[in-house]
């Protein structure tokens, strides 16, 4: 690696206030995650290493030292040193941003860090299955027959009889609620509020007007979602009923029922998102049925990888036909690897979600450990999810996370999850993070809460 490269690599690294070690440390680690610097590469000697940056070569040294603690960089005696990404980085559940091993900790998104092995090997299986795919004309259309009939069975298997005919692969959860939007063109969307704030954007840019329903910890006010459904006649309802976001709820079967009557009364189509449905923390997980007609969104954003672009919508033939032909299906649909990806990803996915959830309901204990019995909040720990949802007491959201930020900590408020800018005494709070990391959110929030 040439001085010039590595200068390019590092960029603007030193920061205001941070020691150099520190800055300098951070900045070969962002620098290997982004790919600026490539697994492998050798570094310039110490003394070449500090001439270069302009520093002292003891701070290279000590800054060689703590990336050498961490995995970050093998020296072999005699030998240049060579970076490298270390196994914890490979095999962490949250994500590089969410660790502390940055500048901050920005847990203003709660996702999950890929299952390193368990990816790479699926991507060599998928390489080596590629060939017949290559001989074909590379057309998206519905998705790879594969990857619909794994997912069909899969619903099947969990009681909702699914033909592959019922299911159509689109480039994320995002992209499956973008096309139903074009398909279904809702002037008014009954939401829930709080809900993801993703959704509430793709709804707005297609003209959609959000009239919410109000979704706590506790569950669901059936009378506000019959006033939003009303509100959407003939239109869309967008609904996550498992492990919902932020709250983590779950909606009970009969409150599901009862959704479905009022969503039939009222002439609206709901929409399922299903994303968090793998998450169930609980020590049995037993999944809720299905909401009767509704057409369901799935991802493996929450459960494998947010860059493993693999959603699909399931409903009946007929109407998944009608999306095939929408003019959006094909910019909207997946590239055909990380559908073969996702099939062996798919085809036995246990192996991964099991050793998620043990670690998420490890963390979620943790966290809800240290923040309970103390008055300035208020939270449920939730059955599932990624996330804790506190509900501050005398203090808004926008002030904590503006003292949260002081100390290296970003949070999302309230008001970024509702559709008419309220929860203003909200924020949520991801249990993502290793508990080391989860100590110092605690004592971050309790700072960021004091009057």
């Amino acid at each position: 690696m040439s001085d010039d490269q590595l200068v390019r690599a590092l960029g603007e690294w030193r920061r205001p206030a941070v020691p150099l070690i520190d800055a300098l440390a951070g900045a070969v680690r962002d620098a290997v995650l982004d790919g600026r610097l490539r697994t492998g590469s050798a570094l310039p000697a110490e003394r070449r290493l500090a001439t270069v940056l302009g520093i002292s070569r003891g701070t290279v040294t000590a800054a060689l030292d703590r990336l050498r603690d961490g995995g970050w960089v093998h020296t072999r005696h005699g030998s240049a040193s060579t970076v490298r990404l270390p196994a914890a980085a490979a095999e962490r559940i949250a994500p590089i941003s969410a660790t502390g091993e940055t500048s901050s900790l920005d847990l203003r998104r709660a996702v999950p860090a890929a299952p390193q092995a368990a990816y790479l090997a699926a991507t060599r299986r998928a390489v080596d299955r590629l060939a017949p795919l290559l001989a074909q004309d590379g057309e998206p259309g519905p998705g790879l027959p594969e990857l619909r009939a794994l997912i069909a069975e899969r619903y099947t298997r969990e009681g909702l009889p699914t033909r592959p005919e019922q299911i159509l692969i689109t480039s994320g959860a995002r992209a499956a609620l973008a096309l139903l939007c074009a398909q279904l063109r809702p002037r008014v969307a009954a939401v829930e509020t709080p809900t993801f704030f993703d959704a509430l954007h793709v709804l707005r840019g297609a003209g959609a007007r959000p009239v919410g329903c109000r979704v706590t910890t506790d569950g669901w006010d059936l009378d506000q979602l019959d006033d939003a459904l009303r509100a959407a006649h003939g239109g869309l309802g967008y609904l996550v009923p498992d492990f919902h976001n932020p709250t983590g709820a779950l909606m009970t079967a009969a409150t599901r029922r009862t959704v479905a009557e009022l969503a039939a009364r009222h002439g609206v189509t709901l929409v399922v998102d299903e994303t968090m449905r793998d998450l169930d923390l609980r020590d049995a997980p037993r999944p809720q049925p299905r909401i009767r007609r509704a057409v369901l969104i799935g991802s493996a954003s929450k459960a494998v990888w947010g860059g493993l672009r693999i959603g699909w919508i399931r409903g009946t033939a007929r109407f998944i036909g009608e999306l095939a032909g929408n003019p959006l299906c094909g910019p909207l649909s997946a590239a055909p690897m990380q559908q073969m990806v996702a099939v062996e990803l798919l085809g036995d996915p246990d192996t991964v979600l099991m050793r998620r959830r043990a670690e998420l309901r490890r963390q979620r204990d943790h966290l809800s450990g240290l923040l309970a019995g103390d008055d300035r909040w208020r939270f449920t720990v939730p059955p599932g999810g990624l996330a804790l949802w506190l509900r501050l007491a005398g203090i808004r959201a926008d002030t904590v996370v503006e003292r949260a930020r002081a100390h290296r900590l970003d949070l999302t408020p309230g008001p970024r999850f509702a559709a008419d800018a309220t929860l203003t005494h909200h924020v949520r709070v991801p249990f993502t993070p290793p508990p080391a990391v989860l100590d110092d959110i605690a004592a971050a929030l309790d700072h960021a809460c004091r009057r």
